[in-house]
Formats: C-alpha cells, structure tokens, sequence
C-alpha cells in the first residue's frame, strides 16, 4: 500500500515504475527483471520477426515470472502490419499492451470487448485527449529529455507532465529524464501517478542485448552528449551524439529526403551499435538522463535505490512541521 497510486492498481504493480519498449533491446530477460523487482516490464513486439517470435518472448516472461508484465507495440515502424502481432499477444493471455507512434485507433478496434490494460505514449496534450477518447486506461507523457522518438514541440517534462495532468481524467504516467528515486518523486509532484524509464534500463545488468559498447557510450556521456536527428522528417529523436548521428544531421542541414537518410537512420545502422558495438557506423538512442548514469546495477539493485532515494524525498516533504 505504500506506494499505491492508480496505476499500480491499474497494472497490479507494487511499484508505479515502467519499462519502456527499447526497440531490439526488451525481451524476456529485461522485461522479467523489472516485473520481478517490483514494476512493470515490458517486451518490444515489433523488434521481433513474426507472431511466433513473440509467442516466444511472452513464454519465456510467463515461465520466469508470474507477476504482471506487458508487450509494446511501436505502431509508427515504417507502417509495419501489426494486428497479427497484436493478436498473438492476445492469444498468449497478455493482459498489459502500450502503443507507441501512429495512430493508434485500429489498435484500440483490435482490443474492443477484451480484458486488457492500455498504455499510450503521446508527447502533446491533444495527443493524450485523444488517447483517453479512444479508450486508454493511461498516458505515459514523454519530454523532450527522453531518449528516442519525441514529439515535435520540444516540451519538457516538467511542463508537459502537469498540463497533460490537467488534461485528462486517466493516470499520467511521467517519462523523459527520469533515472533515479529524485526523478520518481518529482513526477508525483508534478501530478503524475508513476513513471516511465527507457535510457536507465538500457544500463543494467539484465539487458543482455545491448553491447558493452553502448553501455559504456551511456557511462561516459553526459548531459550534452545526445542529439535530436529525424526533425526534417517529423520524428525528432533523440540519440547519443557520434560520427554517426552527425553525419545525418549533415544531410538534414541539405534538406535531403527520407530515400536518402534511411539507410543511416534504420534499424540495421541503430543495431550495428546497440547489438554489435560499431559505434562508428551506428547510432543508439538514449535521452538526456545519460548525464545522470554512472553504473551497471541489476535491476533489483536500482529499484532498491531508487526506493530508498524517494523515501527520504518524501520524509523530507514534512518540512515545517
């Protein structure tokens, strides 16, 4: 009870603490690690190749954990079909899905007169409206800090999370530049009713598909050390600054178009350095909250800390007394 708040209820969670989808890197092991330590974690659906991949992943969370975990669907990946994934979720008893990109109405169609739990990631206040028309049990609000794609308004956190709050009737859900117990807490004080974290998880011991490379990448950089690509093609996104991403913020200052900027901005070239280490011809995405990261903890260990960083912020809150 002592962290309840209604998305734990919502989620079945003991902590109001969510996994983002990290496309090619939330798979079982990550996803079983954050649902087991407490919060809710999740797997990249369309990262993975056919239904039955994913039938798989969800098997491999169901056989290590029996607490609540759920399955993103990134809709807004090259306008892949995605109702058969959706689908096999479905079949597999999945009871938690987040959509993240493109429109997500054919997927609230999809889960009509179903039992499931949804998440949607928006970045503007109209884009949460219309989630909560559409039926959305939640919000996650991502800042202009996080880490892969964002809205276009380059909205903070600390702006964006309370107007969205005064938006909508459903629990908001903060994300973008949060890493630690400090974070966590002033996404309640701003209004929200948990938090998202992506960048954060990408630095532990239990996501095993990310290279040693990108995550030394997050040890060592800072603050200032990402950078917003795709804003030419409406999709800013946020990466760790390198050869790589400064070569496509080149050809965005020539105005190029999407035919020629997709092969440097695919899945291929952001795989080469998430899977393989290329950091020379690759890219990682990653938000601002890099400047806070400075370990490799096991999830269990930064869910400890992280607890006990907000206890003390909240005792702290009795000031005055």
């Amino acid at each position: 009870m002592e962290w309840q708040t209604r998305v734990t209820e919502l989620l079945g969670i003991q902590y109001p603490i969510i996994q983002g989808g990290l496309a090619y890197l939330a798979y079982a092991e990550l996803a079983t690690a954050v649902s087991e330590a407490g919060g809710l974690g999740q797997i990249t659906a369309m990262s993975l190749d056919s239904p039955d991949a994913l039938r798989a992943e969800i098997r491999k969370v169901q056989a290590m954990t029996n607490k609540p975990f759920g399955v993103n669907f990134a809709i807004g990946q090259q306008g892949r079909p995605y109702a058969h994934m959706v689908e096999a979720a479905l079949e597999e008893g999945v009871k938690v899905m987040s959509v993240t990109g493109g429109n997500p109405a054919p997927f609230f169609d999809q889960l009509a007169n179903t039992d499931v739990q949804t998440l949607v990631l928006v970045a503007a206040k109209r884009q949460a409206q219309k989630a909560e028309e559409l039926g959305a049990d939640a919000v996650m609000v991502v800042g202009q800090e996080g880490g892969g794609h964002l809205g276009r308004d380059d909205i903070g956190t600390m702006v964006l999370v309370p107007q969205v709050v005064d938006t909508v009737s459903i629990p908001v859900i903060a994300s973008g530049g949060i890493g630690d117990g400090r974070g966590w807490m002033a996404a309640h004080a701003l209004g929200a009713e948990g938090i998202e974290m992506g960048t954060r998880f990408i630095a532990t011991k239990e996501c095993v598909h990310a290279s040693q490379a990108y995550k030394d990448a997050l040890l060592a950089s800072s603050e200032v050390d990402t950078t917003v690509i795709k804003r030419t093609l409406g999709a800013p996104a946020r990466a760790l600054t390198g050869n790589w991403t400064g070569k496509i913020l080149e050809m965005e200052a020539q105005q190029v178009n999407y035919d020629a900027l997709k092969d440097f901005i695919s899945g291929e070239a952001n795989r080469r350095f998430i899977h393989e280490g290329d950091v020379e011809n690759g890219f990682g995405w990653a938000g601002q909250v890099t400047g806070l990261i400075d370990d490799v903890p096991s999830v269990a260990q930064l869910f400890e800390r992280m607890v006990k960083e907000a206890k003390m912020i909240r005792s702290s809150w009795n000031f005055g007394r």
